[in-house]
């Protein structure tokens, strides 16, 4: 059929529903299911669950903000995606194959990090609980850089959206585990009638995380190591580098010329007005007088089940009706939802409000997460998965992390209020650059 009639092939070529929902049940999809909970875990447990422990434990709003570059890891993971591409781990890598060797050792990682962190008490030292949480950042950091590899590696771009919204809902139910679990084992753990901040309880809480790591490893452990392309072997040390660090970016750059600065640009902002507001979000709850128990309810458990239903049918509609489309509303919803925490910081304690709000923002969060990782999926070449991947997700991070380290020092001169409308402003930009994006050409990695 001739290239000049796409829409007539992509009519003949559309799914039906049931086909469309059936591939959740495939055995990929179910692998990413609990993949995604090993990488969903760590998040929260150094960013958004800890900034809540380093409130109650009087640790002040601006230090928690700057605390936030801790996650700055996320966003440099590039600088070492191309060993974790192309590295093998001695005897693990020939043992388990490339990807599940990297996986291993990175939640190994994670596992020591969040250890670190339960046994270390903030009210007596910062530092340690500082050195803990990069270690976690950088095991997570690591395992998402093999892990995004292994899905890509694991199905063709047709299936992509669907593995996207597998890995995320895994990733949401760790999210509510980290975020909800863990305050409530620490509420259970906690002495009646004690201090407001207890190390016990944090510590009991902060192990039992570090044990849910399990289910990561066995499904790594029980994966098959997806078919990777024969490399040819290199032929000196100064051309194994230039194939391992320069030419994954080379071959972007030179498959997308000009059009690169704009998906680069477009990658660099998407994300920037949840980013930059999810850092305060646990500190506002606490000042506003919620308990763990509510916190735990409302924004850690119903707010992750609204995300996972934004999860599935953002991932639906981008298989039905493109990517782009749906990243088109993601931006849209992601902007408007923080407007409503605006309004939740005019009106105080307001159990009812804030189950409105954290569904609207949460729904939102789960549609344009979906899209997303399927558009940044879609620019890979097989060739180079894990290192692109990589510097696109990493550019995701870096000017949002680098912003949301002020955000304490913001909220302290202008208010929560304030905050969230200029964060909700930061998102009106994506907007033209999902528009933008959306009318270029089509172009293939080379094989």
């Amino acid at each position: 059929m001739s290239d000049n009639t796409p829409t007539a092939t992509q009519t003949a070529e559309r799914p039906s529903w049931g086909q469309t929902l059936k591939v959740y049940l495939e055995p990929a999809s179910l692998r990413m299911l609990f993949l995604g909970f090993s990488a969903g875990l760590p998040l929260l447990l150094v960013l958004g669950t800890l900034s809540f422990r380093l409130r109650e434990a009087g640790v002040d709003r601006a230090t928690i903000g700057f605390l936030s570059w801790v996650g700055l890891a996320y966003a440099f993971k590039w600088a070492w995606a191309p060993l974790v591409d192309r590295l093998p781990i001695p005897l693990l890598s020939r043992a388990l194959g490339r990807r599940r060797a990297w996986l291993l050792v990175a939640q190994c990682l994670v596992v020591a990090g969040l250890a670190g962190m339960a046994l270390n008490d903030p009210q007596r030292a910062l530092e340690p609980i500082v050195w803990c949480a990069l270690l976690v950042a950088f095991g997570s950091a690591t395992q998402d850089i093999a892990l995004d590899a292994f899905r890509i590696e694991s199905a063709d771009t047709s299936r992509q959206a669907a593995l996207a919204a597998a890995y995320q809902t895994g990733y949401r139910l760790a999210m509510i585990w980290a975020g909800a679990g863990v305050l409530w084992v620490a509420a259970r753990a906690e002495v009646a009638g004690a201090a407001t901040y207890q190390h016990a309880a944090w510590q009991t809480a902060y192990l039992v995380m570090a044990a849910s790591m399990a289910v990561g490893v066995v499904t790594v452990l029980l994966s098959p190591e997806p078919a990777q392309r024969v490399l040819p072997p290199s032929r000196n040390a100064a051309a194994w580098l230039r194939e391992v660090l320069v030419e994954p970016f080379a071959e972007f750059l030179r498959r997308y010329r000009l059009q690169a600065v704009l998906i680069l640009a477009l990658i660099a902002v998407y994300r920037i007005s949840d980013v930059v507001m999810g850092i305060m979000a646990n500190p506002f709850y606490v000042d506003m007088g919620y308990t763990k128990d509510e916190v735990a309810a409302i924004t850690k458990v119903f707010g992750v089940v609204m995300t996972l239903v934004g999860a599935f049918v953002g991932g639906a509609l981008a298989v039905r009706f493109g990517v782009m489309r749906v990243l088109m509303l993601g931006a849209i919803l992601s902007a408007a939802s923080n407007l409503l925490f605006a309004w939740l910081g005019g009106l105080g304690h307001d159990l009812q409000a804030l189950v409105l709000v954290i569904s609207a923002d949460n729904l939102s969060s789960g549609i344009a997460s979906a899209a997303f990782i399927a558009y940044l999926s879609s620019l890979t070449n097989v060739n180079y998965s894990a290192t692109q991947y990589a510097l696109f997700s990493s550019m995701m991070l870096l000017l949002p992390k680098y912003l949301a380290g002020f955000s304490g020092v913001y909220v302290d001169a202008f208010g929560y209020v304030n905050f969230f409308t200029s964060t909700a402003a930061l998102g009106v930009p994506v907007l033209a650059l999902v528009w933008l994006a959306s009318r270029l050409p089509a172009t293939k990695a080379s094989p």
